[in-house]
């Protein structure tokens, strides 16, 4: 099939459109996008030229669903059907996927980075690990979710859903989150969902103002004091609840040394800290606070394809929101879009949809 995509050929360089010839292979299917994310790690890719595995030029965007309308040997059930496309698809068949890891699978496949991604007509991707969607899930009549919109679940919701899992969080602890424009936001709203009292941090008050009605127990903006008396805010908080530090959940989710350090800094003793959000700039931090409050920090990767459909289950019951946060624009703007979220014009995730 001939199909039309946005090239990335250098960082910061206008992305141009291209058409080339797809054809999936075996286990491999190819899918009509209906709506693909702009994530924070788009922008890496373009603005601050972290590096992509597979060589520029490359079409970038990870967030994507859509219908399959072509099937390669062994993929024939999928084809007609709506799905979500995993933003990291593990091989299924490697040491590391067999032990349980398959976040690190070397084989994996992340569109957009190992393979040209979904801001285009059309993505080339395994059918292993995709995500099916229900008919009654996407229709109106029945309560259901347009299919665009579900895009952002590849990332923007199964990461912070996994960050949440791995954390072990269970009702009544507390569930602090760092930075809560897409990924943080989205956190929020699923450790509402797990029964746990939440924290939303951040520097942009209509962001703040937003989570107030979608989960968020406490919200504070660290430029409004130091973060002395924030932290206090957040104890005293924690106290009334009876909710000692060792079931305290941190989620960096900011991607921002600031905010990487405003998380480290609430860890206490027994704390859980989850690193969601990604920066390339350094911070200095005191690691022996981990071997002095005897707590934990772990690194978080994408989210497991056997994840997804317990993530699109919360989505459609709406214990998770997506249609508030969400912004729709034509595929064609992608260059002056990405501009508009790089100088913090955007206050929701943009989800481009093909318009060629």
């Amino acid at each position: 099939m001939n199909i039309q995509s946005w090239l990335v050929t250098e960082p910061k360089a206008p992305m141009t459109l291209e058409s080339r010839e797809e054809t999936p292979g075996p286990s491999e299917v190819l899918v009509q996008v209906a709506g693909c994310g702009v994530c924070h790690t788009d922008l890496g890719f373009y603005y601050d030229g972290v590096p992509t595995r597979h060589p520029l030029p490359l079409t970038l965007g990870h967030e994507i669903s859509g219908t399959v309308v072509e099937v390669g040997e062994g993929a024939e059930d999928w084809l007609g059907k709506k799905v979500i496309v995993p933003a990291v698809m593990p091989c299924g068949k490697c040491e590391a996927c067999k032990s349980g890891h398959g976040s690190v699978c070397p084989e994996q496949i992340f569109p957009g980075n190992d393979v040209h991604g979904g801001f285009a007509t059309h993505v080339r991707v395994p059918a292993l690990g995709l995500c099916p969607v229900p008919e009654e899930g996407v229709s109106e009549e029945k309560g259901g979710i347009p299919l665009t919109d579900l895009s952002v679940i590849a990332d923007a919701v199964s990461t912070p859903y996994q960050a949440v899992l791995r954390s072990g969080l269970a009702e009544g602890e507390l569930a602090i989150f760092v930075g809560v424009g897409g990924v943080g936001g989205f956190g929020v709203q699923i450790a509402k969902a797990f029964g746990a009292h939440t924290v939303a941090i951040d520097v942009d008050a209509k962001k703040l103002e937003a989570m107030k009605s979608h989960g968020a127990d406490l919200c504070l903006d660290p430029s409004q004091s130091d973060f002395r008396a924030m932290k206090k805010e957040i104890r005293s908080f924690a106290g009334d609840l009876g909710v000692p530090t060792w079931r305290w959940k941190i989620f960096e989710t900011s991607g921002t040394p600031q905010g990487q350090q405003t998380a480290f800094g609430l860890v206490g003793h027994g704390s859980h800290l989850s690193v969601v959000g990604f920066t390339p700039k350094k911070i200095e931090i005191r690691l022996s606070n981990l071997m002095a409050f005897d707590a934990t920090a772990q690194g978080n990767w994408g989210c497991l394809p056997e994840h997804y459909p317990a993530i699109l289950d919360l989505c459609l019951q709406h214990k998770v929101a997506l249609a508030p946060f969400v912004e729709h624009r034509p595929l064609s703007s992608i260059n002056e879009t990405f501009e508009d979220i790089h100088a913090h014009k955007v206050e929701g995730r943009v989800i481009l949809i093909p318009d060629v």
